[in-house]
């Protein structure tokens, strides 16, 4: 069901808005660096790893269970730093052809959202 006028004003105003003051919205990777899914997989099995170096450590208990603990901690640190870490892109992206005349360089979230949307309907 796509939005009235009045709520389509809204939430564009609400977009600018965040963006304008929100300064980890815009300091967030864009352009030509982005998140890299080998490393989300990397830092989410390292997490893992971390997360059972801790149990482990817990288990074990006295010197050896602090040591593996603090081990099993700083992987978990590590692999959530892998994780989110963004990797800067070797090419350029190539702009995809645009479906609809009426959407523009300059478009806002939602409306990226609705194309993408419609797309998705019309595929089924």
């Amino acid at each position: 069901m796509p939005l009235s006028e009045q709520e389509q004003r809204l939430l564009d105003e609400m977009e600018r808005h965040l963006l304008h003051n929100d300064a980890d919205v815009v300091s967030a990777p864009s352009g030509d660096r982005a998140l890299s899914y080998r490393n989300l997989v990397y830092g989410a099995l390292l997490l893992l790893a971390g997360v059972g170096g801790l149990v482990a450590g817990v288990i074990l208990g006295g010197v050896w269970g602090i040591v593996v603990g603090v081990i099993g901690f700083a992987a978990m640190l590590a692999g959530v730093m892998i994780a989110v870490m963004p990797v800067r892109r070797s090419t350029p992206a190539e702009p995809r052809e645009r479906t609809t005349s009426k959407r523009q360089d300059s478009a806002s979230f939602m409306d990226r959202m609705n194309d993408r949307w419609d797309r998705r309907q019309d595929g089924h």
